[in-house]
């Protein structure tokens, strides 16, 4: 009895601990950036700590930052536990950046219906669309990227052939097609079919134990979750427009200190994402450009020429300031279009006549009576004399002798005495 009950007490203890086993889950939708590269890294690091089978995610992209695809790549080859990833929900995709991401996986899977593919690298043209790259840089880009979806299917023992061709060609397939082609590993329907074909697996010489594992999903922190909602291009360009508003309007109407404080703040906060995201020297320019031909004209009697120059240079630059970002990190004309008319508006209206305001005369107070003729009261001389100005009786003084009623000019105020000329 004793030997059965230790038997059934160790076979009990069995069950459990197979039953304990955990797999974690992440899951990525959306444009792939520097907060996505963050979450993966960290999530590979907490799955590893809690002793996960594996970590599994859930991907659906339409591409991104190449340079924050490699960093996952990195992180993958870097991981000390396996990685899956898995292209679902349909009609789900893993395109650009995410060809890479998926080939670079331990194990590569998607869902029926999805496609993964298109990794061509590109540049946002004027519409937000993508346009392909030319010339010379052309093709150092797709020379460059091709090497790299190379590697990475040459590491993994995946289709090399078909790898290059999704950037040379920008070829797409279907899940079906994938599994096919040895691009993926298998197909699975969802979560729990994809835990049972991943059961028993030997990967980097561990077999996996997952068929009857436990998903543990590993949320975004606060500070992935911030910098996956502001590290994007719309964010960067409104804080520009916060700089350029904010420090006009402070130059505009000396002292009124907020604008200046807002522009300053949104300064610091553009040069951190521009050292993050992949701006564009030249948009830059031709913004700075915009901004100078806009106060150009506050002084030239140019009728508008140079803010007509100034609205050009404004709309081409915002359109090229984020040329070289990939898929989901563009500028369409949706924000470029209101931005261009609301920046010329802001100077034509308030930046100009503030700056106007500033250089007109006085319009009241003594200074007003500067370089005005009047009638003496009485001799003046440098002992003193009197004039009658702005409705008052004013004392004067004069370097040359003034008889009264002769006109002299009102040179300057020192006090409430007035310093006359003779008027010729």
């Amino acid at each position: 009895m004793r030997l059965w009950r230790f038997i059934a007490v160790v076979g009990i203890f069995f069950s459990v601990a197979v039953n304990a086993a955990q797999v974690g889950l992440i899951k990525i939708d959306g444009a792939i950036g520097p907060a996505t590269a963050s979450y993966i890294s960290r999530a590979l690091e907490v799955a590893a700590a809690q002793q996960d089978e594996c970590l599994i995610i859930q991907l659906d992209t339409p591409g991104g930052l190449v340079d924050s695809a490699s960093k996952i790549v990195e992180s993958f080859y870097a991981a000390n536990i396996p990685t899956v990833v898995y292209v679902s929900p349909a009609p789900a995709r893993a395109g650009s950046a995410g060809v890479f991401i998926t080939m670079a996986a331990d194990v590569a899977v998607m869902a029926p219906h999805t496609r993964i593919g298109a990794a061509h690298p590109v540049e946002l043209g004027a519409s937000g669309g993508v346009e392909k790259t030319d010339d010379v840089m052309k093709q150092k880009m797709e020379n460059d990227t091709a090497s790299f979806a190379k590697s990475i299917a040459d590491k993994r023992h995946r289709n090399v052939n078909w790898a290059k061709s999704a950037v040379l060609e920008s070829a797409s397939i279907t899940a079906e097609e994938a599994l096919k082609t040895n691009v993926i590993d298998f197909i699975a329907d969802d979560l729990t079919d994809l835990l049972k074909q991943l059961g028993g697996r030997e990967i980097n010489g561990k077999k996996l134990n997952t068929a009857k594992a436990t998903i543990v999903e590993i949320p975004m922190n606060a500070f992935e979750r911030f910098s996956q909602l502001f590290l994007r291009p719309e964010v960067m360009f409104i804080l520009m427009l916060m700089v350029i508003y904010g420090i006009m309007g402070e130059l505009s109407s000396p002292g009124a200190i907020l604008p200046g404080v807002v522009g300053a703040m949104a300064l610091i906060l553009v040069l951190y994402m521009s050292a993050i995201l992949p701006v564009n020297v030249t948009g830059l320019v031709l913004i700075g450009l915009a901004v100078m031909l806009f106060l150009a004209d506050v002084f030239s009697p140019t009728h508008g020429v140079l803010t007509t120059g100034g609205i050009l240079s404004f709309f081409l630059g915002a359109m090229m300031l984020f040329s070289q970002a990939g898929p989901g990190f563009g500028l369409s004309l949706f924000w470029i279009f209101p931005a261009t008319i609301l920046t010329a508006a802001f100077f034509i209206f308030v930046v100009s006549k503030g700056i106007r305001a500033q250089f007109k005369p006085a319009q009241t107070g003594t200074g007003t009576m500067l370089g005005r003729t009047v009638n003496a009261l009485s001799r003046i001389d440098s002992a003193g004399g009197k004039v009658f100005i702005e409705g008052e009786t004013w004392n004067a003084v004069s370097p040359v002798p003034v008889e009264a009623g002769q006109p002299v000019e009102v040179t300057g105020i020192s006090g409430l005495t007035l310093q006359v000329k003779p008027k010729n």
